[in-house]
């Protein structure tokens, strides 16, 4: 039987991940990674072994020696025994998305953008980059504080849609309702205990939608 640091070690090459990738998507240094994969640490905090069977895609039980490697003769099962629909893990794509900083859920903060860092996702997110959530107020659409949001580049939304939108210099994430005839936007949170930022007329001068949201990732708890 294989031990954990030679699983964790093939499964993180199977996937194509570098240290860094798995390093940034479990919350850990890079030489973390190097010394689970070496066996030099034996004990994990039972949140990073979440974090790293979720990035890994494989049972926390395997990460924990519970189970054997079941991940490795799972994928070598012949694509005819796979139920209808389910997909080889080794064929998902992943690709790097762009992280450009915090974006407020609650009240506006400023726009912090950094092109230095990226954010392992599905490949079939059609995302241009992502933001990093800060507080409670869309807690009502299951975003929350600490999670990370992808958006889809656009100058404007369809009502009702969830965007991200710089006010002047700082940057929220709120439900997007224009109204061009009264020359009227309104920001509406998910979450009661935040009312709607409303605005009218030259104040819509200094608002800029940088695009929709498609899809979030929960931070792991």
């Amino acid at each position: 039987m294989k031990k954990i640091n030679e699983i964790l070690k093939e499964r993180r090459l199977e996937l194509q991940l570098t240290m860094l990738d798995v390093a940034k998507s479990v919350g850990v240094s890079e030489g973390t990674i190097s010394r689970w994969e070496s066996g030099d640490i034996a004990n994990m905090r039972r949140d990073k072994i979440a974090a790293l069977a979720t990035t890994l895609k494989i049972s926390p039980s395997v990460i924990m020696g519970w189970e054997e490697d079941t991940n490795n003769s799972a994928l070598r099962t012949p694509h005819s025994a796979l139920p209808k629909g389910i997909i080889p893990i080794s064929q998902l794509k992943r690709k790097k998305v762009p992280m450009l900083g915090h974006i407020a859920c609650g009240k506006p903060i400023f726009a912090d953008e950094n092109r230095n860092e990226y954010v392992l996702a599905d490949g079939d997110i059609k995302a241009d980059f992502c933001l990093t959530c800060n507080g409670d107020s869309m807690t009502g659409a299951r975003i929350n504080d600490g999670d990370i949001v992808f958006i889809r580049q656009a100058d404007m939304v369809d009502n009702g849609e969830i965007a991200a939108v710089i006010i002047e210099d700082e940057a929220t994430l709120k439900r997007i309702y224009y109204y061009p005839e009264k020359n009227k936007l309104i920001l509406n949170a998910e979450n009661p205990k935040y009312e709607p930022l409303v605005y009218i007329g030259e104040e819509l001068d200094h608002i800029r939608i940088l695009g929709r949201a498609v899809a979030f990732q929960s931070v792991i708890r």
